[in-house]
């Protein structure tokens, strides 16, 4: 183990203090196929590894991993990058962050200090924090006598309030409003919800309520959920208002505090309430997030997607947490994902059937989930009389549907087995009735942009300088200027890359255009084009011969330009000289 501590300030200085060298060499310590199998399964396929893309809506494996160049790249979305890049896009962190979590895995003891983010909500998340510490305090002194015995009735002790952030706002107090409006601007506070304005003035929203903060996906605090304890209030719950740093069908509760037990488990169970999610850390399962509203939405079925491959979805035991089921399933189905099931008996909800089963019923129940067809069998069924021929073909209608939408052969076919027995019809009349959907992929439509011999002629060097000293060579000696501009940045970058450190590591040279996304998107656009492994210098000559024609061409065309507009016959001359001296050494360039 080596030990390096490095203060950063600003993304250049970073790239200053910490050499190529030095970066090459952390994410040299790992390999990429190992980073990666912590975030998501791969496959092993020939030379490479294989795995389902999680940075857009796949449904087959389309992202392909090198360990021979130590590098990633999707052939449908064209995302590519090496080790950093992998983890800076999947978990939504800074290149330094990304940096730090590799050494991490490679043991490597890098202590860095991050900047503080700078962020246009700065002081909304300030308030947020300030008035946490606020209630907090407060559960902490004589008037929360009740609150606390509240909550340790529940279960819930000190350990778990602390762990959570449990707090109390006090009865017929303003002490947020009193003790906030010395810091922050009134239009911020009511911004924040935290202070509502009344016929009688400014007041605070929270009047003797349990607090339960809720954080965003980086563990800030930007909304609370207030419970009630005496039982006085009609509003059982009341929960912030949505604002900038508050978008609930965003956000996960308990997604930062639970992101790293689900990758290590494979395992993320999704559950509707956030009491049920801290009855079930009381109880050691901590791989648990919750909605925060009544079913999964797009947004969080990609969150949760990324957390883990096995996702169990553990919703209230009654009608409604069984409709929120159904509808969070459909859309896992739409990102090509399976969950499982776990149902509980009388209706109740997770934490409510920790308490009265406790623990080891609970991770029993956790262990044997079922799959959804069982699940839709089940819930498909209720209200119907399968005596009744109409109701018997209404529910075999209505699974056969539902099994349009599961791509997975074997439980298709354990579904009609058990739906044949149940309906008494030949399995193969069921069969024959499912109209397999065709996959559709969701992305939009991508523009046909046609590309010229020239251009194409630039791609196609530039991805064989991304592999071959021997096409970095022949850029050198036989290019003069590459047309499209994005592809003269990469070009230009590779050959600097190569002169300076006397090879070329495509894992590497990623690195130093980091801050650079164009480049980065063009590197994987060209990555992901299938050309042959192997090339001669002669084939790489022509693509040289092509580019230079389309430069020939364009300074052909400037200069005819020129001469279109030229005044004195002088003028005229000398620049009909140039065409000409320019089209003889394209005959001596041919030949």
């Amino acid at each position: 183990m080596f030990k390096l501590t490095i203060f950063i300030h600003k993304r250049g200085l970073f790239m200053n203090l910490l050499t190529q060298e030095q970066l090459s060499n952390i994410r040299s310590s790992v390999d990429i196929v190992d980073v990666i199998s912590k975030y998501m399964p791969l496959q092993h396929k020939g030379s490479n590894y294989w795995g389902v893309c999680p940075f857009h809506s796949d449904t087959n494996p389309s992202l392909c991993v090198s360990p021979d160049k130590q590098i990633y790249t999707c052939f449908v979305c064209h995302k590519t990058g090496n080790a950093y890049n992998f983890i800076m896009d999947y978990e939504n962190v800074s290149f330094m962050e990304a940096v730090k979590k590799v050494a991490s895995m490679a043991n490597i003891d890098v202590d860095i200090k991050l900047p503080l983010k700078k962020d246009s909500n700065s002081i909304l998340y300030k308030i947020y924090e300030d008035s946490a510490k606020i209630y907090q305090n407060n559960i902490n002194n004589s008037l929360a006598l009740d609150a606390k015995k509240y909550l340790l009735d529940r279960k819930i002790d000190d350990k778990i309030i602390k762990e959570f952030g449990i707090g109390l706002s006090l009865s017929n107090s303003n002490i947020i409003l009193n003790s906030l409006s010395k810091k922050y601007d009134m239009k911020d506070l009511l911004e924040s919800g935290l202070i509502l304005k009344g016929s009688s003035g400014m007041y605070d929203i929270y009047q003797n309520r349990i607090m339960f903060p809720l954080w965003d996906l980086e563990g800030r605090i930007v909304g609370y959920s207030g419970r009630i304890y005496h039982g006085e209030d009609s509003s059982k719950y009341i929960n912030s208002k949505e604002s900038k740093i508050f978008k609930k069908g965003e956000l996960l509760y308990n997604y930062h505090r639970s992101k790293e037990e689900a990758r290590k488990l494979d395992t993320i169970i999704v559950m509707e309430g956030f009491m049920d999610v801290i009855a079930a850390y009381e109880v050691g399962v901590l791989n648990t997030v919750a909605m925060m509203g009544t079913a999964v939405t797009k947004i969080q079925a990609n969150l949760i997607k990324r957390m883990a491959s096995n996702i169990i979805l553990l919703f209230d035991g009654d009608d409604a947490g069984a409709k929120a089921t159904l509808r969070s399933i459909d859309e896992f189905l739409k990102l090509g994902v399976t969950p499982k099931v776990v149902r509980l008996p009388e209706n109740l909800d997770p934490d409510e059937y920790i308490k009265k089963y406790g623990k080891e019923s609970f991770i029993e129940k956790l262990d044997n989930p079922i799959n959804i067809m069982d699940f839709k069998l089940n819930y498909l069924k209720k209200g119907k009389n399968l005596s009744s021929d109409i109701d018997k073909a209404n529910y075999v209608n209505d699974i056969l549907k539902e099994l349009e939408q599961v791509k997975d052969d074997v439980l298709i076919e354990l579904t009609l087995k058990k739906l044949s027995i149940e309906s008494g019809l030949d399995i193969e009349f069921l069969r024959s009735k499912i109209q397999k959907v065709e996959e559709v992929l969701k992305e939009e439509p991508k523009k046909v942009i046609k590309v010229n011999k020239y251009e194409q002629a630039e791609k196609e060097l530039i991805y064989y300088m991304l592999r071959s000293v021997d096409a970095i060579n022949v850029y050198n000696d036989y290019v003069t200027n590459i047309r499209e501009k994005k592809y003269r940045f990469l070009a230009r970058n590779i050959l600097q890359f190569y002169k300076e450190f006397g090879k070329i590591d495509v894992a590497a040279f990623i690195d130093t255009i980091q801050d650079n996304k164009e480049a980065l998107e063009v590197v994987g656009e060209i990555s992901a084009m299938d050309l042959k492994a192997d090339i001669t210098k002669e084939d790489l000559k022509d693509y040289a011969k092509v580019i230079q024609e389309g430069n020939y061409l364009d300074a052909v065309e400037k200069l005819k330009e020129e001469l279109s507009k030229a005044d004195s016959l002088e003028e005229k001359v000398k620049l009909s000289e140039e065409i000409r001296k320019l089209r003889v050494r394209r005959m001596k360039d041919v030949e």
